[in-house]
């Protein structure tokens, strides 16, 4: 199997772009179910048509080869037709995390200098459309604005429009259903000569990651890097026509976006999106759509073994899940494999620095192989395992993973000395992740250089965190570390010094912290100290607050 995977990466990409790729399958998979949101179901015949609407739409609206295009909303059938339809104008994608609170998406809109804006109406109680309206600085309780935009928000002077992906919208957005209509008297010749001009070695999208400065930074990454990697993905996985893909993991992310629609446009497999994990909801798809693939973070496949009712479901489609983001425990694919008869049970690692993927498990290795490693590097890529000095460290030994290959990121986004400080110059991408390679090649993630943690699938980085909490009146001083939580793996610690005369408590910060910040970065402990410990540099050490 590895060798026929070997010989596609060689091979120019089939598709040679997206749009490319959306064509191929709206001819090649017309009749088949493409996808189920609710009660809406449509052909990939039909949803080649959607998109073109989508890209017409675009064009119509001033969108030119190169422009960002954010979107911002939960999984559903139109945030792929506005996203490909962008893409298939030309645009850059730049999806924007849903957790993220109204400051969060400005600033990454802001920095990506994005000209239009797709955006989900209310999701999860959240107004988006307000959120965004306050940290532009307008409306209500808003400050005054950063600029003199030509669009609807002052604050953001280079985004023109805001789409809102629903049936209202405010007197100076757009809705859905009035964009798509104003693409109407594009020409189809035309919506098809933007989608063929589009070059592989064109950005596909950039995917915004905080690092170790708590700034997000925005990972460009090309179509044809996109779908080699996945084309690989694919073939790994076993990925087939007829597979009904169940995809939880959210479309603001590779593993949901890539790993689920690029991936299932390539193969002709149902997409069944859900907006949010909910265990219930997941076990009713799952039952109903016969669904056959689920990928997830670990935590997803642990509670729907673990649920009450879970003998009352037919889950005996399911067939293959591909795991990743924290350890994967032994007795989770026994039980995956035992207990629900899944016959393909896949770890992998990635970082969007690298197009989402780096490692993958092969089918077919031992469970024992699955569960303690992440699986070996994916055809066109290598990995090896460094000291501090940059020199290779043999088999068994740990230190910083750095990957060079296809897959690796051309930049960030208008950033120069960030990309130099990740990237040598022949080529090798620092990931900050510590890791032992075995003598077969598997690799093993030990710790995270950067600090990094992860909260029931999501990635949160301490240094964006304790810039935030440093914004309270209150905070003096702050770290935070992640620490281990039974439901979500891990979760934030803060230790805090307060500023003299403070009184705030744990509580007041953890409540200002879920009005400020995204849910899963929020702190659910907070320590007060006198003082925190720091090195000589001044730096602070957090071995020793870990070891407290």
């Amino acid at each position: 199997m590895d060798a026929s995977v070997d010989a596609s990466v060689d091979k120019s990409v089939q598709w040679g772009s997206i749009p490319g790729l959306v064509r191929a399958a709206a001819q090649r998979f017309a009749d088949t179910e493409a996808v189920v949101d609710g009660r809406t179901r449509i052909s990939y015949g039909e949803l080649g048509v959607r998109v073109e609407r989508a890209a017409a739409a675009c064009v119509a609206n001033g969108v030119r080869a190169g422009d960002r295009v954010g979107i911002w909303a939960p999984n559903s059938l139109e945030w792929m037709v506005a996203a490909l339809g962008a893409v298939s104008a030309g645009a850059v994608l730049v999806p924007l995390n849903t957790r993220f609170k109204g400051a969060e998406a400005a600033y990454v809109l802001r920095r990506s200098g994005a000209r239009l804006l797709f955006v989900t109406g209310t999701f999860l109680g959240t107004s988006y459309v307000a959120s965004l309206r306050r940290a532009a600085g307008e409306g209500p309780g808003a400050g005054p604005g950063t600029g003199v935009g030509r669009g609807p928000l002052a604050g953001l002077p280079a985004l023109e429009q805001v789409v809102v992906l629903s049936d209202d919208a405010p007197a100076d957005f757009r809705t859905w259903k009035d964009f798509l209509a104003s693409g109407d008297g594009v020409e189809a010749a035309l919506v098809r000569a933007r989608a063929d001009a589009v070059r592989g070695d064109w950005p596909s999208d950039i995917v915004y990651t905080s690092g170790t400065t708590g700034r997000p930074k925005g990972a460009v990454i090309t179509h044809a890097q996109t779908l080699t990697a996945y084309r690989i993905w694919a073939d790994l996985a076993g990925l087939r026509h007829g597979d009904r893909y169940l995809i939880v993991n959210p479309f603001f992310h590779t593993f949901g976006y890539k790993a689920g629609v690029i991936a299932c446009l390539m193969r002709g497999a149902t997409m069944i999106p859900q907006s949010v994990f909910n265990v219930d909801a997941v076990l009713a798809n799952v039952a109903a759509e016969r669904v056959s693939v689920l990928p997830g973070p670990p935590t997803l496949h642990q509670s729907l073994l673990d649920h009450a009712s879970r003998d009352t479901y037919d889950l005996s489609a399911l067939r293959l899940v591909v795991t990743g983001a924290a350890v994967v425990p032994l007795r989770l694919v026994e039980r995956l494999r035992g207990e629900l008869g899944v016959r393909t049970v896949l770890t992998a690692y990635g970082l969007s620095e690298a197009s989402g993927i780096v490692t993958m498990c092969r089918r077919g290795d031992e469970p024992q192989v699955i569960a303690s490693t992440s699986g070996r590097a994916i055809p066109g890529t290598e990995v090896k395992v460094v000291d501090e000095a940059g020199a290779e460290l043999p088999a068994g030994t740990p230190g910083e993973v750095l990957v060079r290959g296809f897959n690796v990121m051309r930049g960030y986004y208008e950033d120069d000395a960030a990309t130099a400080e990740v990237r040598t110059a022949d080529g090798w991408l620092r990931t900050g992740d510590v890791g032992v390679l075995d003598a077969a090649g598997n690799l093993r993630i030990t710790d995270r250089m950067k600090d990094m943690f992860i909260v029931g699938g999501f990635n949160a980085y301490p240094a964006e965190i304790e810039q935030l909490l440093g914004l309270h009146p209150d905070v003096a001083d702050v770290a935070v570390i992640g620490v281990p939580d039974p439901r979500l793996g891990e979760v934030g610690k803060a230790y805090v010094v307060r500023r003299p005369g403070a009184t705030a408590t744990a509580d007041d910060l953890i409540a200002w912290s879920r009005r400020e910040m995204a849910n899963y970065k929020v702190p659910r402990v907070v320590v007060f100290v006198a003082e925190l410990p720091r090195n000589a540099s001044g730096k602070v050490v957090k071995g020793e607050l870990r070891g407290r």
